[in-house]
């Protein structure tokens, strides 16, 4: 298993060498190139897709992550408009951050440059195989993926249409490479090898990244769980509100920026609650809500201390009221996760204060909390939404994947 996962680094290395002199036009033509392989090898995609969906069904797969394994028709077609996306923004290689003239005569530069290799675990997102590969090739690095088994089959199709583009325009093909295996011991041996990967970015639950936590010696960002929250303040639109809170739990439950807590200011919790309550009902939402919420809705079931910093991932949503703004913020710096969270209000002076006082990586004004997304914040795609403040905080695009190096110039300058 440590000769695989040697030989599996060794050449994602030697790619690695290789990409930083693939021209921007190539990288852009094989990711335009993918796209089109997605878009007609759709029915080939469904039918791997399919496969996997069965055997997760068999294995009692929860519904949550069913959903999350899908591919459906949208799913594809963002894929490859995701793909196109990538290909139109800026490449990140090479762009110079920082110009300075020092009193010496050194022309001093800051460069972007690619991190190297980059070792990507997630779970049942087939999805996030082509979102990595993207962003991961169009920054310069290769890379080196570790998908759920549910979604093998998936992955592996996907996986083959990225090789033969690469193929196609004479690219390193070990740019991308694709782990089916799930065998811990194997994972503990790449987590080992620092001198050939230079990035771990885990994307799932608790248990895996505590795996990767205590068995990497390579530098990690974490994509840790989404405990968003949004605060309904009491200048807060209400029909907005509603609207807002609302599908921010049920366009995509299962997503880590789901809202998870709804935190209601106590002087609109009559007018707001019992038409939340009635509004996710009819989707199908289960309420689980202090002793204020179940008296104004009684659809509602009491909260368990354990729901406060819960991540249902689920067609569930705690409620809470609170007093004003400042048992908002303290909620949130409490139970959050860093993620996602967002303020609903009229008031500016709260508007600030919120964006102040809660930090985390992406904080939002009247709007939902499905916003903190790669894709919707024009970087083409995510390799996952960091919720670490070093290096990279919030989604991860094509900057998040570069390091920056300085590069100074002289003229016979000695010191």
């Amino acid at each position: 298993m440590q000769f695989v996962a040697q030989s599996i680094a060794a050449r994602a290395r030697a790619a690695s060498a290789a990409l930083t002199l693939t021209p921007t036009e190539t990288k852009n033509a094989i990711l335009r190139n993918l796209a089109v392989r997605i878009e007609s090898g759709t029915e080939r995609l469904h039918a791997a897709n399919e496969a996997d969906l069965a055997e997760a069904r068999r294995n009692g797969l929860p519904e949550s992550k069913l959903r999350r394994l899908a591919l459906s028709a949208a799913a594809v077609q963002q894929m490859a408009d995701g793909l196109r996306q990538v290909a139109d923004l800026p490449d990140p290689v090479g762009q110079v951050t920082r110009d300075l003239r020092m009193p010496s005569g050194l022309h001093v530069r800051k460069v972007r440059s690619p991190i190297g290799v980059i070792l990507m675990i997630y779970e049942a997102r087939a999805n996030v195989t082509i979102d990595a590969f993207a962003l991961c090739f169009k920054s310069g690095n290769a890379c080196i993926l570790k998908g759920g088994r549910e979604a093998a089959q998936s992955n592996q199709a996907l996986l083959s249409m990225a090789v033969a583009s690469l193929a196609e325009h004479g690219a390193p093909i070990d740019s991308v490479q694709l782990i089916t295996s799930s065998d811990r011991e194997e994972m503990k041996a790449l987590l080992c090898l620092s001198e050939q990967i230079d990035l771990v970015i885990p994307r799932g639950g608790h248990e895996l990244i505590r795996f990767v936590h205590e068995h990497s010696r390579i530098p990690m960002v974490q994509h840790f769980q989404g405990v968003c929250h949004i605060f309904v303040d009491a200048t807060a639109d209400v029909p907005k509100a509603i609207d807002i809170c609302v599908s921010a739990k049920t366009s995509a439950p299962a997503a880590c920026n789901a809202v998870e807590t709804l935190l209601v200011h106590t002087d609109i919790a009559r007018q707001f609650v019992p038409t939340l309550a009635d509004r996710m009902a009819h989707a199908g939402v289960e309420l689980r809500g202090d002793a204020t919420v179940c008296r104004l809705a009684p659809n509602a079931v009491p909260a368990a201390d354990e729901d406060w910093g819960r991540e249902f991932l689920d067609l569930i949503v705690a409620v809470r009221i609170v007093a004003g703004i400042d048992e908002a913020i303290a909620h949130v710096r409490r139970y959050g996760s860093n993620h996602t969270d967002a303020i609903l209000s009229r008031d500016e002076a709260n508007q600030r204060r919120f964006i102040e006082q809660v930090q985390s990586s992406c904080t939002l004004v009247n709007c939902s909390t499905r916003f903190n997304d790669g894709y919707q914040l024009g970087l083409g795609a995510e390799i996952g939404i960091s919720t670490s403040k070093i290096h990279a905080y919030g989604p991860m695009g094509l900057e998040e994947l570069t390091t920056q190096r300085y590069v100074v110039v002289g003229d016979g300058q000695c010191r």
